[in-house]
């Protein structure tokens, strides 16, 4: 037990120096297979289609209604963080999907 102490406790320090992660889902987000981009920065969105919208806004979740002219006008979309790089996005009449954060020259380049 005394040997485990000091391992313990360098272990504690190590952990509590290590930097803080990104927990918001405030960012540029790239969707897995067909290049779609969300951008949100508090309640507002700009969505896949370039509209502007605002929306519902939690900090690790977040909603908004679809605009006209877009699949699924009318409809919600849902986000819900999932980690510091995975944001869960549920379309209207489709299934969640994980979206990642953008790299910067696809957030560029979009």
């Amino acid at each position: 037990m005394r040997r485990a102490l000091p391992c313990l406790l360098t272990l504690g320090l190590a952990l509590a120096g290590a930097p803080a992660l990104a927990d918001a889902i405030d960012g540029i987000w790239c969707a897995p297979t067909d290049g779609r981009v969300l951008r949100i920065a508090g309640a507002d969105f700009t969505t896949p289609g370039g509209a502007r919208v605002l929306g519902f806004y939690g900090r690790h979740d977040g909603a908004y209604t679809v605009p006209e002219g877009e699949p699924g006008a009318g409809g919600q979309v849902a986000v819900r963080l999932r980690g510091e790089d995975l944001l869960q996005v549920l379309e209207p009449g489709g299934m969640p999907l994980v979206w990642h954060r953008c790299d910067p020259a696809d957030a560029l380049s979009s």
